[in-house]
């Protein structure tokens, strides 16, 4: 196991994504983050509050739970349907932006934006992942990536959020 982003590098991870969505977007005002469940929620929550200090107002931000549009349901243990929260502004017309801690196969990402299509149409979706460790099995990308790590496909990535885990890290594991 070895530690690939410690707690200062996830801030200042977190903080380049904030200021280039900012700069990929013609107006703030018409941004919409929204996190999965459960780190890239908290993740989206970092970066809203970094997005808004720079912008000067309040950038909207919510959750969204992707559990029964997965691919793999049967494939793994029961897990909690996570609420879905969408900012008062919706996202209808809006410029909104996925969140998540780790791209890998592509597949939470599908999910996602198929519970998208049950809230509403956005003008333009973005990706921001905190990690981004390629084996892609679906022609997805990220738009803003905190970090490439090359992995082998026997590694695992855990990312570790204060606000779940006490601890902000990155780890890379052998399986």
């Amino acid at each position: 196991m070895s530690i690939a982003l410690s707690a200062p590098d996830i801030s200042r991870a977190l903080k380049r994504i904030s200021h280039e969505i900012l700069e990929a977007n013609t107006s703030s005002d018409q941004i919409v983050l929204l996190g999965i469940p459960t780190r890239g929620a908290h993740l989206a929550l970092r970066i809203a509050a970094n997005m808004s200090s720079l912008a000067g107002h309040t950038i909207p931000v919510g959750m969204l739970d992707i559990t029964m549009h997965r691919d793999d349901l049967r494939m793994r243990p029961p897990r909690p349907i996570m609420p879905t929260s969408i900012p008062d502004s919706g996202i209808q017309g809006r410029d909104l932006v996925l969140i998540d801690d780790v791209l890998f196969s592509g597949r939470t990402i599908r999910a996602g934006l198929d519970a998208l299509g049950e809230i509403g149409r956005p003008h333009t979706v973005q990706l921001a992942v905190l990690i981004d460790r390629g084996h892609r099995e679906l022609p997805i990308r990220a738009d803003f990536v905190g970090k490439n790590l090359p992995t082998s496909i026997a590694q695992s990535v855990k990312v570790h959020l204060n606000e779940v885990d006490g601890i902000d890290e990155v780890l890379i594991e052998e399986s």
